[in-house]
């Protein structure tokens, strides 16, 4: 089987990623928090790209309620620290354990995309903000399988034969993740920062389950992801027009589309610029004041993973030889 290459472009995805983003450009120059969940909510079609059948395609419908939903309920116990701390925490240990179910197909979704949204939804203004957010998100997902009826399909997607991982290896993964994202949220409570899931975002953003991926790869997703954060920061702090964002928007997810099916974490930097750029609308803070915040934030979620990482599974190994060693004694 022929390897993907590490940064691959195609111009017929790039196309694609035009079209995409159309409806998101011309919201965004009338108003930038219509266009960028707009946008956000066409990164499923622009990932998935063209390399499916129309069938499969419909996915992105499904990816963009979960989306939308994730940030709803981020959006409703945002004002409620404690509980939203809590509650990160919890999710985390349920879907990943889910997963281990192959019957429950959401449950994959779910962990890669609505836990980091459900931190995103934590940095709302409010409930009802939260809620035209999501509804835009699901309205892009919808456009966006819209859009790719009028390629010809393409052969079914290959992926790979989803492995089953045991209860007990998940749960342990449900932990792991989970410690890292209330970390992150409980860190932005307390230091009183605008966007208290920012830090929980970016963690849940970079974790992924297999953990030898985490040790080869997992510094290429970091990268990826605070190179994102420090351009979403970057174009913030410009105070672009509206027009300015609209490009923005329009070059972000052409590239996205373009660069989708590399073998590099390319995809990531371009679905953070957006949803982070979506989080920094109407800052009151001085540019440099938030600039540094939420690139330090980013760092500390990506941190938190690594860390979490790192010492949950060696620390539930231990735990488990030693309940197999306390049930052979005698």
């Amino acid at each position: 089987m022929e390897s993907r290459r590490a940064i691959a472009w195609s111009w017929r995805n790039v196309a694609h990623g035009v079209m995409l983003a159309l409806p998101a450009v011309a919201a965004s120059v009338f108003d930038p928090s219509l266009g960028l969940p707009l946008a956000v909510g066409v990164l499923p079609a622009a990932a998935l790209g063209l390399r499916s059948t129309r069938r499969e395609r419909a996915l992105v419908i499904l990816v963009g309620v979960v989306a939308g939903a994730s940030i709803f309920l981020g959006s409703l116990v945002a004002a409620r620290a404690v509980l939203a701390v809590a509650l990160v925490f919890v999710l985390c240990v349920v879907v990943a354990v889910m997963t281990a179910d192959p019957s429950r197909r959401l449950a994959p979704l779910m962990l890669m995309l609505g836990l980091p949204l459900y931190g995103a939804g934590l940095s709302e203004s409010s409930w009802a903000a939260g809620l035209a957010a999501g509804l835009l998100m699901v309205g892009g997902s919808v456009y966006g399988w819209l859009v790719s009826l009028a390629w010809p399909e393409g052969e079914r997607a290959r992926r790979p034969a989803r492995v089953p991982a045991s209860r007990t290896t998940m749960l342990a993964y449900g932990v792991q993740i989970g410690l890292a994202g209330a970390a992150g949220a409980a860190l932005g409570y307390a230091f009183g920062v605008d966007h208290p899931g920012w830090a929980c975002t970016a963690a849940l953003l970079v974790s992924r389950p297999d953990t030898r991926l985490l040790d080869a790869r997992g510094w290429g997703r970091a990268a990826s992801v605070v190179l994102g954060s420090v351009v979403a920061c970057t174009i913030a702090a410009l105070s672009p027009s509206h027009s300015a964002i609209a490009v923005l928007v329009l070059l972000t997810l052409a590239a996205g589309s373009g660069t989708s099916g590399s073998r590099w974490y390319v995809f990531p930097f371009f679905s953070t610029v957006l949803v982070l750029s979506m989080l920094l609308l109407d800052e009151s803070e001085s540019a440099a004041h938030w600039f540094l915040e939420r690139v330090a934030l980013t760092l500390l979620g990506v941190a938190l993973a690594l860390l979490a990482a790192w010492v949950v599974p060696p620390v539930a190994q231990r735990a488990l030889s030693a309940a197999a060693d306390s049930g052979r004694s005698p």
